[in-house]
């Protein structure tokens, strides 16, 4: 059987999007990390390998240290 560890759960502001995080261990013997958004009643559900999470996570990080760099100028 599949195992499910919840690793976060936050709220994106200001458009109060709720994000879960979990990791998932397959039976079949790999992981994934499982990305849930839920916005009112719509839910959004990624499942990703390691090298798209880490790929995604830098792209997260470049972008929020530009904007940084961005507001530090102003």
């Amino acid at each position: 059987m599949d195992e499910i560890t919840k690793l976060d759960k936050f709220v994106v502001s200001p458009f109060k999007q709720e994000i879960e995080l979990e990791q998932v261990d397959y039976e079949a013997g790999f992981t994934s990390l499982r990305i849930k958004i839920r916005e009112r009643s719509r839910f959004t559900i990624f499942d990703v390998d390691t090298q798209t999470a880490e790929y995604w996570g830098n792209a997260l990080i470049n972008w929020a240290n530009d904007q940084k760099q961005k507001g530090d100028s102003k």
